[in-house]
């Protein structure tokens, strides 16, 4: 399967003329100035800065305590929904039994006005409508007062958990792996299937779920997301459009990529550890190039004659180093060379082959997966719709972010066309982001990120622990947050030296949104400028979300759409959410109470513009 892998990639994920040019000779620049530590403004609200004067780059810091500003955009009766549904969700019982008590209201209201109470209250809440006509007013709204869409048709199958299970061990397994033993895989066991993870949905409650079915249903999830992207651009000149990777093919590819590339970095980590380089930033790790080759050849991976032209064929090593990015380029460049495919097992010490080989009908699977990504990236290209490449489990992630990197380099030539996403729960997320960052300044593309928390953890620590390896996720929230800073300050810092580097804070942590206001403040960052960008799901967060619009930052909501019932799974998930943000949603219920009250005590309350 090594000899297939990446030369399918080659013909749709690669550099156009121009970008390739471009990578030729790259700009150099200096490296970003040494990473401080975090500012984090005190807790409560953020107070609203002079706006700044002509030619200033400074900008207003608005005031996310300031309730009338805050819900401007809403009427009374959205208000009251508001408090009505925040109040539901905290309610444990409630939420614990929500399917129970969905079934015997459709029982007890019948379809109509089932529908009727759940537009009234959940779903008008999380939900913008049934279909890309039922939502432009909503968008058209939202924009009028500076908040953009992230559109997400967010309908997903009812499936039971058996079902689940099944489908996702048939998807992720191949039948050759079925005849052969597990000593003869060679498999990490985190890259393997496991029946008691099947379903990928237990413990998640911020992200959606695709199953595997066939291709037709991988077509008709690229149709619906071609859907998206048309309705993006129609509605809005700079809106996004969301994706996963997971509904665009067979899992199975994505488990065995991901495996190559992690024992592919593993490798060099091992060899980097050698040279007394262990414990360094991925970024940072630049391994003597004659001391590299006499590693490989006394590995037994091949001769040095071969090692030799492995990198003098590519030009890696000209200054005397090799680093990690140029020991990726290995696997991007040279797959015909197999010997690369390769590596020590650590416990054993024998060489093992990384995978087994595709058969006919998986290796047409993979190219039909990217196939989609492509005609995926070229609609967006074309309606002017930034494409955002959702982030997923740990065992598939590594595969996602590299297929994402590839349609990077081929689309964001001129401008950011695809975003990926990283979660920065995860103990290598800064690895991730400044080797992404380092390799777009080389290759000269637009850097393009959505900086998470992450969606997966309780699942993640879960299938770690019981399967039984290293758990991914970093220790504690605290260094989940100094994770994400540390994240965002490099990137931040790029865009200051780098006008191609753009971020996305997908967050509805007040503190870090101030965080990045006034970091931006420290470093010239206007909001003009459309660099930094902010996320919030539709129906949360509104307190962040319409006081950043009008104070001119880019903003946008993450919107889903579908009809009612095909919904109610997105719907279920944003209750169990709510219910977990305790903290956020009690802020964000007493300023509606406040405003709510306000209106009362001033004779607003049917007022249509506030």
């Amino acid at each position: 399967m090594a000899s297939l892998l990446l030369p399918h990639c080659r013909p749709l994920l690669r550099f156009s003329s121009s970008a390739a040019a471009a990578a030729s000779s790259p700009k150099q620049k200096e490296p970003p100035p040494d990473r401080r530590r975090p500012y984090l403004p005190p807790k409560g609200s953020v107070r609203s800065q002079a706006p700044a004067a002509p030619g200033s780059t400074a900008a207003v810091i608005p005031d996310f305590g300031n309730y009338r500003e805050a819900y401007r955009s809403k009427s009374s009766a959205e208000l009251v929904r508001s408090l009505l549904v925040f109040r539901l969700c905290s309610y444990s019982v409630l939420v614990d039994r929500h399917k129970e008590l969905i079934n015997l209201s459709r029982v007890f209201f019948g379809k109509w006005l089932f529908e009727k109470v759940m537009r009234m209250t959940f779903y008008g809440q999380f939900v913008a409508g049934k279909d890309q006509d039922d939502i432009k007013p909503l968008i058209q709204h939202n924009r009028s007062f500076g908040v953009g869409s992230i559109l997400d048709y967010s309908v997903e199958e009812d499936l039971t958990q058996e079902e689940a299970e099944k489908k996702e061990m048939e998807s992720c397994e191949s039948p050759g792996e079925k005849k052969v033993t597990d000593d003869d895989i060679h498999r990490e066991k985190k890259f393997r299937p496991h029946k008691q993870f099947g379903d990928r949905r237990e413990d998640v409650f911020s992200a959606r779920t695709y199953f595997y079915a066939d291709e037709s249903k991988c077509d008709q999830f690229m149709d619906t997301f071609l859907k998206c992207i048309a309705a993006s651009g129609g509605s809005s000149e700079d809106g996004f459009s969301a994706i996963k990777l997971t509904a665009l093919g067979r899992p199975q590819f994505l488990l065995q990529f991901s495996e190559v590339l992690v024992k592919w970095r593993g490798f060099f980590r091992q060899l980097a550890a050698e040279q007394g380089k262990a414990g360094q930033a991925a970024v940072d790790m630049k391994l003597d190039m004659e001391r590299l080759q006499q590693s490989l050849v006394k590995l037994g991976i091949a001769t040095l004659e071969e090692i030799t032209d492995w990198f003098n064929g590519e030009k890696i090593g000209l200054s005397g180093t090799v680093d990690l990015l140029d020991w990726n380029n290995l696997i991007d460049n040279r797959t015909e060379v197999a010997k690369l495919f390769v590596v020590p097992n650590l416990q054993t010490g024998e060489i093992e082959p990384l995978l087994l080989q595709f058969t006919e009908e998986e290796d047409l699977q993979m190219k039909r997966m990217l196939q989609r990504m492509d005609i995926l990236a070229k609609e967006a290209l074309k309606r002017g719709v930034r494409l955002m490449v959702d982030a997923e489990q740990t065992y598939f992630q590594p595969a996602i972010s590299r297929l994402t990197l590839e349609m990077q380099r081929k689309f964001n030539v001129e401008k950011p066309v695809i975003f990926n996403t990283y979660q920065c729960y995860l103990k290598d997320a800064y690895d991730n982001v400044s080797m992404d960052v380092e390799l777009s300044r080389r290759e000269n593309w637009y850097f393009g990120a959505k900086l998470v928390r992450g969606a997966y953890m309780a699942q993640e620590r879960k299938r770690a622990r019981e399967i039984g390896y290293e758990d991914p996720i970093n220790k504690t929230y605290e260094d989940t947050n100094a994770m994400y800073h540390r994240c965002l300050d490099y990137i931040l810092d790029e865009i200051k030296v780098n006008k191609k580097a753009n971020v996305m804070v997908a967050s509805h942590n007040e503190r870090t949104v101030a965080y990045t206001l006034h970091r931006m403040h420290e470093l010239g960052l206007h909001p003009s400028s459309r660099k930094v960008y902010f996320g919030q799901l539709l129906g949360m967060s509104d307190q962040i979300s319409f006081p950043l619009g009008q104070a001119g930052y880019p903003v946008y909501k993450y919107v889903p759409y579908g009809p009612v019932e095909e919904v109610l799974p997105y719907l279920s998930r944003r209750a169990q959410e709510n219910r977990g943000m305790v903290a956020g949603t009690q802020r964000e219920r007493d300023l509606l109470w406040k405003e709510l009250k306000r209106r009362i005590l001033q004779g607003d309350l049917f007022k249509t513009v506030y």
